[in-house]
């Protein structure tokens, strides 16, 4: 009965949800060879940064997202994603849609947009969702 319980433990605790991404990070850390092997690839990876921007000031909340776009591919794209803040229990907090639309081959875009988190502090961007199509 013992190993019953640890196995159940063991599997509850690796029940994840592997379908969100960290947003990138602009940290100047160093990386591990396991951190390399989870950057993103592909589409995915035109999206190179995206972070909350903490305007507050004189006790006035004021704290946006912000994203740069550099477009990778040999076409004029959109993109548009999903994210969620989360605080380090893993409650989310807020999460919101993007959209950057017409990105030239190799321009870059930067955008933001507001939200309604009260502190920067313990949170995490997650990508959620991610898609780069072909503007005309």
């Amino acid at each position: 009965m013992v190993v019953i319980v640890v196995v159940v433990l063991v599997i509850a605790q690796g029940d994840g949800n592997d379908s969100t991404t960290p947003a990138p990070s602009t940290a100047t850390t160093g990386t591990t060879s396991r951190e390399k092997t989870q950057e993103p690839r592909g589409e995915r990876a035109d999206l190179i940064g995206f972070q909350l921007d903490d305007r507050s000031e004189a006790g006035i909340t004021d704290i946006w997202v912000a994203w740069t776009i550099k477009n990778s591919s040999g076409g004029q794209s959109d993109y548009s994603w999903d994210w969620e803040a989360v605080d380090a229990g893993g409650t989310r907090l807020t999460n919101g849609s993007q959209l950057e639309t017409d990105v030239q081959p190799g321009q870059t875009a930067r955008g933001e947009y507001p939200t309604t988190l009260k502190s920067v502090k313990g949170i995490k961007l997650n990508i959620t969702s991610f898609n780069r199509t072909a503007s005309y």
